[in-house]
């Protein structure tokens, strides 16, 4: 009995002295448990934070007094008018209906997006706008169904905006343009140029239609900020128009250099 108690006794010594010879194990940058080494300020709050990060979000923007003004019109137009009205369309409109007034719609704009791409040498790009066009103008009946998408002909965006920035022209100052919402100067003559364009080329008469029947613009209006996901408000920042901005302004440059 002595000799297990003996025995017993010398196996626990052996494991602690083991154990204080084990050394804590060192990151890479030659630190061991940094996160000990962290404070933390309980009087830095979200908003702070993000104050702090705005920095790095600088956009060129010298018209903020005015396009706040504009931004906040938006959201609250938005918030009366426009939701209001697109969840009464949602409400009265069968989704079959509102499917195939979008993909009448979104046929439509394929029109300025080929001359886009055209404009820009996207060889491929064009051949495959020019195919959805033709099958959803014809075998869709032109354009309530979208029989290219499933044929693998995804929808693609291009508009005069990109072409500019794809031949070298700056964005410009920062634009919040009234209901369109954030822009920029080059893009917004993008906007100008398409709706030129769109006018004169008349596609399936419906430019010519649409000067006669308003309610024509109003349904396009409604379609779009139905097919629109962004609520103002939904970022649940107060610092929402400086994330709009960036983003904006990142995302074109990402679509230009595609």
């Amino acid at each position: 009995m002595a000799k297990t108690l003996f025995l017993a006794a010398a196996l626990l010594c052996a494991g602690m002295a083991h154990a204080d010879d084990t050394t804590t194990p060192v990151d890479g940058d030659g630190f061991t448990e940094p996160l000990k080494q962290l404070t933390f300020n309980p009087g830095l709050d979200q908003r702070e934070f993000e104050r702090a990060s705005l920095t790095a979000l600088n956009v060129y923007d010298p018209l903020e007094n005015w396009n706040r003004r504009v931004y906040h019109f938006n959201y609250r137009f938005d918030e009366w008018v426009f939701l209001p009205v697109v969840n009464g369309y949602r409400y009265v409109t069968p989704s079959f209906l509102r499917t195939g007034v979008s993909n009448f719609f979104s046929n439509l704009g394929d029109v300025p997006n080929l001359v886009n791409s055209l404009l820009q040498l996207k060889g491929k790009r064009s051949l495959e706008i020019t195919g959805r066009l033709l099958l959803n103008t014809t075998v869709g009946i032109a354009g309530l169904w979208d029989p290219a998408t499933k044929m693998g002909l995804q929808h693609q965006t291009e508009d005069f905006g990109q072409t500019l920035g794809f031949y070298g022209v700056p964005g410009g100052p920062y634009l919040v343009l009234p209901i369109f919402g954030p822009s920029n100067l080059r893009d917004t003559t993008g906007l100008l140029f398409d709706y030129g364009a769109e006018s004169q080329i008349n596609f399936l008469n419906v430019s010519q239609e649409s000067s006669r029947h308003p309610e024509i613009w109003a349904l396009r209006a409604v379609d779009k900020r139905y097919t629109t996901s962004f609520r103002y408000g939904s970022l649940n920042s107060p610092f929402e128009y400086e994330k709009v901005r960036y983003i904006y302004t990142e995302s074109r440059k990402l679509q230009i250099a595609e």
